[in-house]
C-alpha cells in the first residue's frame, strides 16, 4: 500500500539541524544528517508531562520540531526523519520495536511502542533512528550483519531473534539490550495507537519524569526528572542534581530549547521529584 508523501521543506529542516552538505541519497550523506539531527533536535516529552498529548501529523510535527525548535520523542523524530529522508530520494520504511532497556530478563514481551526507520542504500539495508533519548545511535548501522559496531558513542550490534532483531548496546563487557524490532513495514496509521499509548497511559513512563536527551560530538547529554548525565565518548560519566533554576538554564542552553512559563508548574515538581529520590544524609 502506497502512502500520500506530505513534502518536508528541505531547506528549513537543514538550517534548523545545521547542516550544509550534500543531499544525495549516499551511505555518506544518511550519516552526516543523522549526526546533526541528534546534535540539534533534541528528545524530549515536555508536551506529554503538560497534558497536550502527541499530534502525528506532519503539519504539526513540523510546526514544533522545525518552526518552534522544539524537540520530541520517537514518534515525531522518526517520523520527520523519514520525511527528509524521502524527498532526498532515499527508500526508507517505518518499522516498530519492543524497548527492552533497562528491563529485567524475566520480563514479560512490552508493547511495540518505539519507532525507527530502515533505510536502503545501493541496495543494503541500514537502520537508522534518531529517537531513542541518550542512547539513540549516532549513525546508521547496517542491519544485515551482527558483528560490533563501534560509533563515536558506544558499539552497537544487532543479533537475530527469530524472524526479529535485537539491538545492544555494550557496557562494558557486557551487552545490554535496547530493543527487539520486527521487519514488518509500518504504515503511519499504525503509530497512532502506539502514540496513544505512550503519551497517555499510566504505566508510561513519559507521564510520570522528565526525559530529554542531546547527542553532540562532544558528549551525551541526559535529563532523567531534574538529575543532569554528561556522558563523553571516552566513557567517562558525572551527574548532578539541578534547582529549579540550573534546570531551567539548562533546558535553554544545554538542550537549546524555548523555556516557556507555561512549563514553569511541571519543572516545579519535576525538581521535587528528583529531592524526593535522593537517598538521605548519613546521620554522624
Amino acid at each position: 500500500m502506497q502512502e500520500r508523501y506530505v513534502p518536508v521543506d528541505l531547506e528549513a529542516y537543514c538550517a534548523r539541524i545545521g547542516y550544509a552538505g550534500g543531499l544525495a541519497p549516499t551511505l555518506e550523506t544518511l550519516r552526516r544528517l543523522q549526526a546533526h539531527h541528534v546534535a540539534a533536535i533534541p528528545f524530549e516529552n515536555l508536551d506529554v508531562l503538560l497534558g497536550r498529548g502527541i499530534a502525528l501529523a506532519p503539519q504539526a510535527i513540523d510546526a514544533k520540531l522545525i518552526a518552534a525548535r522544539r524537540g520530541g520523542y520517537c514518534f515525531e523524530q522518526n517520523a520527520l526523519f523519514k520525511r527528509v529522508l524521502e524527498a532526498i530520494g532515499f527508500e526508507v520504511v517505518g518499522l516498530l520495536a519492543r524497548v527492552q532497556w533497562q528491563a529485567p530478563p524475566e520480563s514479560p514481551p512490552s508493547q511495540r511502542t518505539h519507532m525507527l526507520l530502515r533505510v536502503s542504500v545501493d541496495g543494503r539495508p541500514w537502520l537508522a533512528d534518531v529517537g531513542f533519548g541518550g542512547n539513540v545511535p549516532a549513525a546508521p548501522l547496517a542491519l544485515d550483519i551482527d558483528v560490533p559496531q563501534p560509533t563515536q558513542h558506544g558499539t552497537y550490534r544487532l543479533i537475530p531473534v527469530g524472524e526479529e532483531r535485537q539491538l545492544q548496546l555494550r557496557l562494558g563487557q557486557a551487552w545490554a539490550p535496547l530493543y527487539q524490532l520486527s521487519p514488518q513495514p509500518q504504515l503511519a496509521v499504525d503509530y497512532e495507537l502506539p502514540n496513544w499509548y505512550t503519551s497517555t497511559h499510566p504505566s508510561s513512563h513519559f507521564l510520570h519524569q522528565l526525559s530529554v536527551a542531546r547527542t553532540t560530538p562532544e558528549a551525551r547529554y541526559a535529563l532523567k526528572n531534574a538529575r543532569l548525565t554528561v556522558r563523553l565518548p571516552t566513557g567517562e560519566e558525572t551527574q548532578r542534581s539541578l534547582g529549579l533554576d540550573e534546570l531551567e538554564a539548562t533546558l535553554r542552553g544545554t538542550f537549546g530549547l524555548p523555556v516557556s512559563a507555561e512549563w514553569r508548574a511541571v519543572l516545579e515538581r519535576t525538581v521535587a521529584a528528583e529531592r524526593e529520590a535522593e537517598p538521605p544524609l548519613a546521620s554522624a
